[in-house]
């Protein structure tokens, strides 16, 4: 499909005794208002087949309305974490349609993760993969603060006493 796009040609045929671009911009004008008119004809003849394709149904992240609009039941998790991203990442690997909804009214923010009914497994099975992935990270040490703690230790440290006088000879 994609090749005979590529390789589709237009031939333009123009009698004229002089080929300037005024000329050569009429032309052009002139057959895209004649494809325009010919496109134009199609849809009117047939209107009932545009109308009749079921609407989109969003998958993945969608807003809270959206999923309660599908009519598939909601059920809800509560998230005080704030690396939110990784579980949409996590979430989408496992094709579970969602709905993040961020809850002030407490003094530390919480999230609500509001999910199809008939995604629970998935979803459970989301979750669990989140959770190891969050326990890992919390596992391991910051290469940043390693970085801070390995130069504070080398600023403690005196340079070797040979170097010194090496240093003091010259």
């Amino acid at each position: 499909m994609q090749e005979e796009v590529e390789q589709r040609a237009v031939t333009l045929a123009i009698n004229t005794s002089k080929m300037s671009a005024r000329v050569l911009k009429a032309a052009i004008s002139r057959y895209l208002a004649h494809r325009k008119e010919v496109k134009g004809r199609q849809t009117r003849a047939a209107p009932v087949k545009l109308r009749d394709k079921p609407p989109i149904k969003p998958m993945g992240k969608q807003s809270v309305k959206q999923l309660i609009g599908q009519n598939k039941g909601v059920a809800s998790i509560e998230i005080t974490n704030r690396n939110i991203k990784s579980f949409e990442r996590v979430a989408r690997k496992y094709g579970v349609d969602f709905a993040l909804k961020k809850d002030r009214s407490g003094d530390k923010p919480r999230y609500l993760v509001f999910f199809k009914a008939r995604d629970g497994d998935a979803l459970t099975a989301a979750f669990k993969e989140f959770c190891a992935k969050d326990e890992r990270h919390r596992e391991k040490p910051s290469i940043v603060q390693t970085l801070r703690r390995m130069r504070e230790q080398e600023a403690g440290r005196e340079a070797p006493k040979a170097r010194k006088k090496e240093l003091e000879a010259r």
